[in-house]
């Protein structure tokens, strides 16, 4: 998706490219280093086993459900004319921290190798109960790395259970990257034909904002919104949906009204969506997600994607056949247990992309561990005097490559953090 001030943000974008060039973070000494106890025998998942027969593709099928047009004009009827992004970051009155001015605790959380080069905390006060999930930034949106005039993170917490919690996403205003400034909107579902809304209770492990579009994951599947149909809430309350008085949203000046759903049509042979993210490299864009399972799990679990519809009408929308089925393009199996986060990429000259899976520490393990994955085999970042693999964050995050400065983000505890792509192939050698 293009947008005005191309040419002019192209020049600003080298001057950036520039700018995180030159700015690496001290932050290596600041993580904890791991000992060899903490390693995990038999750990390498090794190499990807591409699965090709109709039983295994079959159950990652996606049904595409829209909601009505005259669902979402009536909810703007009730709540006034919809904003977007600009409106969200116009009112962003929280900070985050840059890496010094967080705690040692806080930067425990960070990978040892290789080392954030941009890391930063949250508010305490703002983000307790809730758990950091997924991340994508304005250079998933449009490749240039601007969403109009702006440069954009988006983070995504949760609350409670998967029947019974909340979601939002933080706006934050990337303008600035020494000086993160962020306001929140609820993620919501239109109930009643658009004369109310629900809380969307998923818990957010994957989020990819693509075009027009944002793209998070429920427990049996993914939940689409427009970023240009945010909507403005009247009442500060706890409550969420219409009241009294107007509409409110758990004290969030925003929501996010849900203007489609994909679900996962497989059945018990369905996976557990966990991290997605998008892929550049391929043509078309497409979307990967990964397979959640528990850590210390002995389970195959698969990787898999879907291509975006290259249809003008169907801006950040997959692709689907006339059934409204979106079907995936690649599939894999892979030995590895608890992903969080899963990233492809595939490097100028390559013959096919790499797969790169953050799994999170086993029972025995305080860090994580990230590995780059193909047919052939898995390598993994490695740190410390045995040269242990469980070198990656402390809670393992989401991956999100920012294609216009090369930079990988993600999330661990409650630090939000990047670092280039290059140094992470340097680190799995």
């Amino acid at each position: 998706m293009k947008h005005r001030g191309r040419h002019r943000r192209r020049r600003q974008g080298r001057a950036v490219r520039a700018f995180l060039a030159g700015t690496a973070l001290a932050l290596t000494a600041a993580a904890t280093m791991i000992s060899a106890s903490q390693a995990t025998v038999g750990d390498n998942p090794g190499a990807l086993e591409p699965l090709t027969r109709a039983a295994d593709t079959g159950a990652l099928r996606l049904q595409e459900q829209l909601v009505p047009q005259a669902t979402l004009d009536e909810l703007s009827t009730g709540m006034g004319k919809p904003v977007g992004v600009r409106a969200v970051l116009e009112t962003a009155d929280r900070s985050l921290r840059g890496a010094s001015g967080c705690t040692a605790v806080e930067r425990t959380a960070l990978p040892v190798s290789p080392a954030a080069t941009r890391a930063y905390c949250w508010d305490a006060a703002d983000t307790r109960g809730w758990r950091a999930g997924a991340v994508t930034t304005s250079g998933d949106a449009d490749d240039d790395g601007w969403w109009n005039d702006n440069r954009v993170i988006l983070s995504g917490w949760s609350q409670g259970t998967a029947d019974r919690g909340l979601a939002r996403v933080a706006f934050v205003d990337a303008n600035d990257l020494a000086h993160l400034r962020y306001a929140s909107a609820l993620l919501v579902v239109p109930v009643d034909g658009g004369r109310d809304y629900r809380a969307l209770p998923s818990r957010l492990s994957g989020m990819v904002w693509y075009q027009n579009k944002l793209l998070v994951t429920a427990a049996d599947g993914l939940y689409v919104y427009d970023m240009n149909r945010v909507q403005r809430t009247t009442v500060d309350s706890a409550a969420v949906g219409r009241v009294d008085k107007g509409w409110s949203a758990h004290g969030d000046r925003f929501v996010l009204p849900a203007v489609g759903s994909y679900r996962l049509t497989g059945g018990s042979a369905a996976p557990r969506t966990g991290g997605i993210s998008l892929d550049r490299s391929t043509a078309p864009d497409s979307l990967v997600a990964g397979e959640s399972t528990a850590a210390d799990s002995d389970r195959p679990a698969r990787l898999w994607r879907y291509d975006f519809d290259s249809d003008p009408a169907r801006p950040g929308l997959l692709a689907t056949d006339a059934t409204g089925s979106a079907s995936v393009v690649e599939a894999y199996e892979t030995e590895a247990s608890g992903i969080e986060g899963v990233l492809s990429h595939r490097a100028s000259g390559a013959d096919r992309p790499d797969w790169y899976v953050g799994r999170a520490p086993g029972s025995t393990d305080r860090h994580g561990s990230l590995w780059r994955q193909d047919t052939e085999g898995a390598e993994a970042t490695r740190c410390g005097e045995e040269n242990a693999p469980r070198c990656w964050g402390i809670q393992v995050g989401p991956l999100s490559y920012w294609e216009a400065t090369g930079e990988v983000w993600s999330q661990s505890g409650r630090m939000l953090f990047a670092m280039p792509l290059t140094s992470i192939d340097r680190a799995l050698g």
